[in-house]
C-alpha cells in the first residue's frame, strides 16, 4: 500500500462503531425515561381521558356525575348522586392516588371559586355539561399544568404553565 493513500483501518472504524454505541447505551435509557414516565404528562393526559369519558358515560346513561379531586390525599374519582352512600364511600376510598412527585396545586370552579385544600367536586349533567373549571397540577420539579375545562367544548385544554382564570 502507498505512504499517501487516504482511508481509515478496520480497527479505526471499530473504535468509532464501539464509542458510538456506548455513548447510544448511556443516552437512551435517561432519554426514555425522560420522555416516557413524566409523571406529570401522565397525570394530566389521565385526568383529561377520565372528563372525556365521564362525559360521554353522562350522556350515554343520562346520569348526573360528580368528579372529585381531594388535594390534601391527592386522589380524583367520581361518582354519581344515583349511588348508595356506601358506593360512593368505596369509590372514595378505592380511588388512585396520583403520583407521588405530582400534586393538585387548586381547582377553580364557577360559583365555587379557588379550593386550595380539601375535596373540590365538578359536576357533570345528563347532557355532559360540566361546570366550567381550572385544576392546577404541579410536579416536585417545580413544572405546572393548567387544564382549562369549558362547559360547553368537549376538548380540555392544556397549558404547560399555572394560568389563572382572570388571564385566559
Amino acid at each position: 500500500m502507498p505512504l499517501n493513500s487516504k482511508g481509515y483501518t478496520l480497527i479505526e472504524l471499530t473504535v468509532v462503531v464501539i464509542l458510538i454505541g456506548l455513548i447510544i447505551g448511556m443516552v437512551i435509557p435517561r432519554f426514555r425515561e425522560a420522555v416516557l414516565t413524566d409523571n406529570l404528562l401522565n397525570s394530566t393526559n389521565k385526568m383529561i381521558g377520565m372528563i372525556k369519558t365521564l362525559r360521554n358515560q353522562a350522556i350515554r346513561e343520562q346520569k348526573v356525575y360528580v368528579l372529585h379531586l381531594d388535594m390534601e390525599s391527592n386522589r380524583v374519582w367520581f361518582d354519581s348522586p344515583s349511588m348508595t352512600d356506601e358506593e360512593r364511600a368505596r369509590a372514595a376510598e378505592t380511588a388512585p392516588a396520583l403520583p407521588e412527585d405530582v400534586r393538585i396545586l387548586d381547582v377553580w370552579s364557577s360559583g365555587e371559586g379557588k379550593k386550595m385544600t380539601g375535596e373540590a367536586g365538578l359536576r357533570i349533567n345528563k347532557k355532559g355539561y360540566i361546570q366550567q373549571a381550572i385544576i392546577h397540577l404541579g410536579s416536585q420539579d417545580d413544572r405546572e399544568f393548567t387544564l382549562l375545562i369549558s362547559p360547553f367544548l368537549r376538548k380540555v385544554k392544556v397549558f404547560e404553565k399555572y394560568v389563572e382564570f382572570e388571564d385566559i
